[in-house]
């Protein structure tokens, strides 16, 4: 279903920005005021406002490639045999894509584990699945199709959340304890 798959995936995305937005206030801070100057404060944003908001879609790219709404890709099967960095694939093998390590990977990333939305500030990468450093959504013709419907979700929602509402910390909590590791501790 196409439209669970768009609101399902933008809601965890949507969550994960605004997290990592509270652990980063300057961030915060630079996205709100891109958003009221934008807007104003009498109004909601609407997705013509969308396009004039680059610090906004930095911060979503960077939340999708630190958090993608689907770690792994969809299975693919082999068709033929192929050799990739010395191992023999065996037609009819199932590969999986693992899109959380790729957009982690140090040999595409600077600080690949810090969030860092400048990044993309001058950057022509998009999260569309044409830059396979960054493919949250899968690439070419099984890329995601509610991709273009959950995106839209996010900055919509994303942009009148910064607009109406200051976000920080509970009293007495820091950002260090907010924990959004993804992988299990080492025991």
């Amino acid at each position: 279903n196409v439209i669970f798959a768009g609101t399902d995936t933008a809601a965890a995305t949507i969550i994960w920005a605004m997290t990592a937005l509270i652990k980063s206030p300057k961030a915060m801070e630079k996205a709100q005021a891109e958003v009221r100057q934008v807007i104003g404060e009498t109004r909601t944003i609407d997705e013509d406002d969308t396009q004039k908001l680059p610090y906004l879609k930095a911060i979503i790219k960077e939340t999708l490639r630190l958090f993608p709404p689907a770690p792994l890709l969809v299975p693919r099967y082999t068709m033929e045999s192929c050799i990739i960095d010395e191992y023999e694939i065996q037609p009819k093998t199932t590969v999986y894509v693992n899109a959380w390590a790729i957009a982690r990977d140090p040999e595409y990333w600077e600080n690949p584990d810090e969030f860092l939305p400048e990044r993309f500030l001058d950057s022509t990468m998009d999260a569309k699945g044409q830059d396979f450093q960054l493919i949250p959504f899968g690439a070419g013709r099984r890329g995601c199709p509610g991709f273009s419907l959950g995106l839209a979700i996010v900055e919509l929602a994303l942009a009148n959340l910064l607009s109406s509402f200051n976000w920080e910390l509970p009293s007495g909590l820091k950002k260090e304890d907010v924990d959004t590791d993804v992988l299990p501790e080492d025991q």
